[in-house]
Parts: structure tokens; sequence; C-alpha cells
């Protein structure tokens, strides 16, 4: 008897990013990935178990290969250059992450993770993302809030957050949105440093120590508005 097919899991996972960061999350159906994909739609639910859970996988293997690049930008600008070069290195991370991964950059950027994970989303999943946010905030944004300040309390991570966070979705958002005349996804330099400029700005200000005047509080929420 002939074997059985086997399938490239990770390039049915690139064509639904693809399909995701092209026409948004009510695009990714089975049947329309198995269309692109060249994969039946019965290996596709073999593989994954239900649509939630090849959602749940996308979105994973996305911000897994984020913050891995984002971390390795962090390590090897405070290894060269020192704390504010490195929350730069870490703001400029979607633009690094672009130029490898487009259609991934694209999806993460441009796409809320609500609007693509529902309620169905197996445990397993949701209970994976949670540990992958726990990282984000103990490897990059308290990192970078000690390695500035030496304090990894509420208000100095906030700070660190606005600049990784906060600027880098407000700021190259849109150049993602935008495909270039060969397909790729591209942040301009000139947007590059504008972000650089914005980050270096709001590390001018020392984050407020906690238990501060509920006044100085409402202000800062009222000029991030």
């Amino acid at each position: 008897m002939p074997r059985p097919r086997v399938h490239d899991l990770d390039r049915v996972l690139d064509v639904a990013e693809r399909l995701v960061a092209d026409v948004g999350p009510e695009g990714l159906t089975v049947r329309r990935l198995s269309a692109e994909s060249g994969v039946p739609n019965g290996a596709i639910y073999h593989a994954f178990g239900s649509l939630a859970a090849l959602r749940g996988r996308l979105w994973l293997r996305a911000a897994t290969d984020f913050l891995a690049l984002q971390s390795e930008l962090v390590d090897e600008a405070l290894g060269r250059a020192g704390a504010v070069d490195a929350v730069v290195a870490a703001a400029d991370a979607p633009a690094v992450f672009a130029e490898g991964r487009p259609a991934a950059a694209r999806m993460l950027m441009t796409v809320r993770r609500e609007q693509l994970l529902g309620p169905d989303l197996p445990e397993e999943l949701a209970d994976a993302l949670l540990g992958l946010d726990r990282k984000l905030v103990s490897e990059v944004l308290c990192r970078l809030a000690s390695a500035l300040w030496g304090r990894r309390d509420g208000p100095s991570v906030e700070v660190i957050t606005t600049c990784v966070v906060d600027l880098p979705t407000a700021l190259p958002r849109r150049h993602l949105g935008r495909l270039t005349a060969d397909g790729a996804a591209q942040v301009p330099a000139d947007a590059r440093a504008r972000l650089a400029a914005a980050v270096r700005a709001v590390l001018d200000l020392e984050p407020p120590r906690r238990g501060q005047t509920a006044s100085a509080a409402t202000e800062r929420l009222g000029r991030r508005r």
C-alpha cells in the first residue's frame, strides 16, 4: 500500500498567516486554507483538531518567534551599547521581524489577538499564550526597567511597555499594513528613526514612584489619550 502523504504543517501555518494578514481573521477558514495550501480539509483537521486550535497554534508560533527575536536584540544591545539602546532595539523588533517574516509581522501588528482567538481556544494553547505573556513581562519589560532604573515596579514597567508595545504598535503599523511592489512588508528608515526618537524622549523622564499623587497619575493618563 502507498505510504500516506506527509504535509508540511509549517507551510500550512505560513499560508494561514498570509490569509489573516491579507484578508483578516474572518478570511481564515479550513476550506480556504485547504484551497490555498493544497492540503485536504481532512488532513488539516487531523493535524490541528479544530479551526480554533489552528488559530491558536498560528498566533502562538508567530508570537513565540517574535519574542525570541526581540529578546535577542535586547541581549545584543545591552552587551554592545546600553539600556536605552536596548529599549530602542526592542521597539524596533517589529520592523526587523518584518524583514524575515512579513506575513507574521503584519498579522501580529495589524490584527488584535482577540480578533483571531475566541473562547473555544483549547486550554493548553490558552495556557501557552499566558506563559508567553509572562515571559514578555519578565524577560523584556522587567529586564529593561531594571537595566535602566534598577526597578521592576508597576510604574517603571508601564513606561517600558509604552516604549516597546504602544509606540511600535502605533507608528510602524500603517507601513506594515501596506505591501511593497515585490510583496514585502517594510517599515521605512524614516519611520524607524522617528520611533527611536520617540522612545528616547519617553525615557528622558524617569517613571514616578509608586504612591505618587492621584493627580500625577491622572495627568499621565490624559497625555496618553
